[in-house]
């Protein structure tokens, strides 16, 4: 099966860089999946959504809570530009659940996309 090269970065930090068969997105325009050889494309990510990587090697789906930023896809690769990214193995469940109740929107949006990863992980 063929492969497309990912790379998920945050302001902070480079999240992951690999092989993967397939990335999913929630983007402005609804959730969009990427496969090799996928059209040129530049979306828009929502402010509390999820990007999910297959990794090519067969290992466990790679589940984020993302935060506004961008995806990029040419043939070959497809890059995740996140304003702010947290693995789903790295939510802490209760704190997300304190989150949605915060008064700051930003707190309160990543209690939200927190929670969809961890929904979403437990899916795959």
């Amino acid at each position: 099966m063929a492969d497309i090269t990912v790379q998920m970065v945050s302001v902070d930090r480079v999240l992951w860089s690999g092989q993967a068969t397939m990335v999913t997105a929630q983007t402005t325009e609804g959730e969009i999946g990427v496969l090799p050889g996928h059209e040129a494309l530049l979306g828009q990510l929502v402010p509390n959504g999820i990007v999910t990587i297959t990794p090519a090697d067969g290992g466990q789906k790679l589940v984020a809570a993302v935060q506004e930023g961008f995806l990029s896809v040419t043939g070959e690769k497809a890059t995740i530009l996140a304003e702010a990214a947290k693995w789903s193995t790295d939510v802490d469940e209760a704190q997300a659940h304190e989150d949605l109740s915060s008064d700051d929107p930003k707190v309160k949006a990543r209690g939200e996309a927190a929670l969809k990863a961890l929904h979403r992980a437990r899916e795959a």
